[in-house]
């Protein structure tokens, strides 16, 4: 009995190295979240049970909540986008995209160390610089200096795993 205990908790902690090790190497590809809704997981029900009686809803499903801070928008994967990108059906319905309207914020493209970090792709237009990370599917918005938006989208590698 003393012998297959030993090796029982070998092979427990070879199975547990394994797995850990597989999580560094192989990482998952998963969309930028916030607040728990994450696009092409979460659904509808989801995020009024999370945030609540919506402000206002668009003519294409896209619902407005009053945040701490600002305005978020969510919006929904529907049929005419799984057609253009040839995803999977059953996504009709889980969040597209996530977009934070901040009001007042104080934050600076310095501040959140974005200028020199390489994950992220600048674009600038007038008075308005973008950074987006299509790895992570996050983009940050700065209007004459300041975040005005952050969007949470999909990830290019999530992306990539959802087709047909």
């Amino acid at each position: 009995m003393l012998v297959t205990n030993k090796f029982s908790k070998k092979i427990t902690i070879a199975a547990i190295l394994i797995s850990s090790f597989a999580s560094f190497v192989m990482p998952t590809a998963r969309a930028a979240s916030w607040n728990g809704i994450e696009p092409f997981k979460s659904r509808r029900d989801e995020v009024i049970t999370k945030l609540g009686k919506p402000l206002r809803e668009e003519s294409t499903g896209a619902l407005h909540f009053k945040v701490a801070g600002g305005e978020v928008i969510i919006s929904f994967v529907d049929e005419k986008f799984i057609n253009a990108k040839k995803l999977r059906p059953d996504l009709v319905g889980t969040v597209l995209e996530i977009v934070l309207q901040h009001e007042d914020s104080s934050n600076t493209m310095d501040a959140m160390k974005l200028v020199d970090n390489k994950s992220f792709i600048r674009d600038s237009k007038d008075n308005a610089v973008v950074f987006r990370n299509p790895k992570d599917g996050i983009a940050y918005t700065f209007v004459n200096g300041k975040l005005r938006t952050t969007r949470y989208t999909f990830s290019d590698g999530q992306l990539g795993r959802v087709h047909k």
